[in-house]
């Protein structure tokens, strides 16, 4: 696919934004890079090297994105967004006029709304887009966008987002990426639940639990979650990129939301004191799926 080249800024390469960020390089842009761990950049831009693709690294956020035309981000919570794009030494007050700046951070839909005021008034387009697909999606460059933005604002940023998506949606206005993203963190929390209790009760039936995985995810019960990460739970394996500390930051984001708008969660809330009592037992860096430990191992 023919693209135009974009002079690009990527804001944190960690094990989402580096890969992102790599696959913008790669489709052809001129990628700046910033982390605030500096020997994190160094050795993405060394990584890179090594596979003849050319990116450069900034200092500060307000170097990293001098005279770009689009601005990426994908950082760590509400905080950290604020610390990077807001504020005088922040990367949105040193953007350029009529730029794009593109949040993959999954943040709370009121600072997605701020962060769309606060670049209105600096004359830069903004969009939300948080991501689904995990570690892998990233490194695949299969990621499933949920946007929310004007429209002015989508045609700027989607097609340098194509680097690395399977799918880019244009939810509503802003914010509505990032409310899209807490359902998505909702639904994956119940059927993670479920599936965890799954996997333990095929354990203690005594029934061959490959086979009780093909016979099920042909049916109602299949999905991504199943398909991927029941062979590995059943294994014992967590080390999948996406971090229980991670799924109850969103957790606590949805359930925010939740009460905001005045919806009760109560399943959501029940999953994430299964994740606090697996953060306890030193899960807490350990995938998502790792939600399958607070049940009693199963010994037959």
């Amino acid at each position: 696919m023919d693209i135009e080249p974009r002079k690009v800024a990527f804001l944190g390469l960690g094990v989402m934004g580096g890969p992102m960020a790599g696959h913008l390089a790669s489709a052809g842009h001129k990628v700046i890079g910033y982390n605030r761990t500096a020997a994190k950049s160094a050795k993405w831009r060394e990584n890179l090297a090594q596979r003849g693709v050319d990116v450069s690294t900034a200092a500060t956020p307000v170097e990293a994105v001098a005279d770009c035309d689009v601005v990426l981000a994908c950082l760590g919570n509400d905080d950290d967004v604020r610390s990077v794009l807001l504020g005088e030494a922040g990367a949105l007050e040193a953007m350029k006029r009529g730029a794009t700046l593109v949040d993959h951070t999954t943040v709370s839909p009121a600072l997605a709304r701020e962060l769309a005021e606060a670049a209105s008034a600096h004359g830069v387009m903004f969009v939300d887009a948080p991501v689904s697909g995990g570690q892998a999606g990233a490194q695949n460059g299969k990621l499933a966008i949920m946007c929310g933005g004007s429209d002015d604002a989508m045609a700027a940023a989607t097609p340098v987002m194509e680097a690395y998506a399977a799918r880019i949606v244009h939810v509503g206005d802003a914010g509505a990426g990032q409310a899209c993203k807490a359902v998505n963190q909702v639904c994956i929390a119940g059927v993670l639940a479920g599936l965890s209790e799954g996997v333990r009760l095929a354990q203690a039936t005594g029934v061959d639990t490959d086979k009780v995985l093909e016979a099920i995810s042909g049916g109602a019960a299949q999905s991504w979650q199943m398909e991927n990460r029941w062979p590995t739970m059943v294994k014992g394996e967590f080390d999948f990129g996406f971090a229980i500390d991670w799924m109850r930051k969103d957790l606590a984001i949805a359930m925010a939301e939740g009460k905001e708008v005045g919806i009760s969660l109560p399943v959501t809330a029940l999953v994430d004191q299964f994740y606090a009592q697996v953060q306890a037992q030193g899960g807490a860096r350990q995938d998502t799926s790792a939600l399958i430990r607070h049940l009693p191992e199963v010994s037959r």
